[in-house]
């Protein structure tokens, strides 16, 4: 049976966190296009305003990023081991729903979250998304019933619906435009540290103590992510306690149209991370692994080590020449991991995977935030995020029908993720050159 139910327990930021959608080229924004495909720091709208000079890595910075590791630890420790509860419960029909339910939930709050976090304050957006994985946590040990973990499934996909758009748009409040891409890709490294730390804790827990225990303790984590939270700042200008309005779905302020092109970007790598999720566990088994959390862990350094330099290559040499690098990076671990025979190849493919990941996400979230409308970032992040949940969403619904536990479809799913990489690739060439010539 295909692991559908993985790819419920994503963020973001990672990936943390996330093709070639017409731009709003008709509006004045065309003239700047093309600046910021050039030198995307230096086309921004001057009115926007600017932090004032202060370091960047303070003691919020450090809350910031305490709190990512907790909250992202807190749900990435049920991925090892939520398939095999879900199956002594008997869902195996149901883990395709439960996925769906996650994703889905993800995916309508983002239409509220950003709009809250431009309104209301960053701050309260991210009490929201760790109130909900540390209620969710507990609350996985009296759902029993398949009807009640899709309920709660869907309840818990509300927690990365909140707080990564929270959480990038309070780091780009304070940090400078020219170093977003360097911020964000700590912020980056902090959330894969939960990811990486999580799932090894969480399949400890429940070999050594039981899976109520792995419950209890991403309760808890979540717990001491809003206490973190609790002690940040407010950081949006003139926040205001939530409105009935705000949360309105046909009030208007939903979406940026002019995120798309960041979201157009993002959408082959959700899909590939999709596809990842749910036939990797049975890819690793079939190669001879023993412990499968270990190719995730390989893909997880990585991402880490990249996203030290790769946010600052994006401030210095422009977002568009860095994503073309990190595309043409994820097509070539994609097609490695195919063709892979043998553990020596898989390995490989899954280190330039995950280079691709900790190239793309952060410069991803920091082309968004150069995009966004003036006093509208937490919505451009959200619009941005859209793109992760569909990608995640048709990635794994698509390759779970078509794998069906047939190991010999594997390849053919990879390959199709690496040719939307490359695909998107080739699309960012031109606009690359057209930068260039200006």
């Amino acid at each position: 049976m295909a692991r559908f139910c993985h790819i419920g327990n994503i963020l973001h930021p990672f990936f943390g966190s996330f093709v070639a959608l017409p731009l709003e080229m008709q509006l004045k924004g065309a003239r700047n296009m093309d600046n910021l495909l050039s030198s995307p720091t230096s086309a921004l709208d001057p009115s926007e305003a600017q932090p004032p000079a202060q370091r960047v890595y303070d003691r919020a910075f450090f809350l910031l990023c305490g709190g990512t590791v907790l909250f992202m630890a807190s749900f990435g420790m049920l991925l090892p081991e939520l398939p095999a509860h879900l199956a002594t419960m008997g869902g195996e029909a149901y883990l395709g729903g439960v996925v769906g339910m996650f994703t889905l939930a993800a995916f309508l709050s983002r239409f509220m979250s950003g709009r809250i976090a431009d309104r209301a304050g960053r701050r309260k957006v991210m009490l929201i998304g760790s109130l909900v994985t540390a209620v969710a946590g507990f609350g996985y040990l009296v759902a029993t019933s398949i009807a009640a973990f899709l309920a709660l499934r869907f309840f818990h996909g509300l927690s990365t619906g909140f707080r990564p758009t929270g959480t990038s748009a309070m780091l780009t409040d304070r940090v400078p435009r020219h170093r977003r891409g360097e911020a964000l890709g700590y912020l980056g490294v902090a959330g894969n540290a939960g990811m990486a730390s999580g799932p090894a804790l969480g399949s400890w827990l429940t070999v050594e103590w039981g899976i109520e225990w792995m419950f209890v303790t991403s309760a808890l984590l979540g717990v001491a992510s809003l206490i973190l939270t609790w002690m940040l700042e407010e950081t949006l200008p003139g926040a205001r306690p939530v409105r009935r309005s705000d949360l309105n779905p046909f009030g208007g302020g939903l979406i940026d149209p002019q995120a798309w092109p960041a979201a157009a970007v993002l959408l082959p790598v959700a899909l590939a991370f999709g596809i990842y999720l749910t036939i990797t566990p049975d890819f690793v088994d079939h190669l001879g692994y023993v412990y499968k959390g270990s190719f995730n862990t390989i893909i997880v350094v990585s991402s880490i080590a990249m996203r030290f330099i790769a946010g600052r290559l994006s401030d210095r040499h422009g977002r568009i020449p860095v994503l073309l690098v990190g595309t043409l990076l994820l097509a070539a671990g994609m097609w490695l991991m195919g063709s892979a025979e043998d553990k020596l190849v898989a390995t490989l493919g899954g280190l330039i995977y995950g280079a691709s990941i900790g190239i793309n996400m952060p410069t991803v979230f920091a082309w968004t935030a150069d995009l966004a409308q003036p006093g509208k970032i937490a919505v451009a992040l959200g619009t941005m995020l859209m793109a992760l949940e569909i990608g995640i969403g048709f990635g794994a619904v698509y390759s779970g029908i078509r794998f069906q536990g047939d190991i010999g479809t594997i390849p053919e799913l990879y390959y199709m993720a690496g040719a939307g990489a490359l695909v998107t690739a080739l699309a960012l060439i031109p606009p690359l050159l057209k930068g260039r010539r200006s």
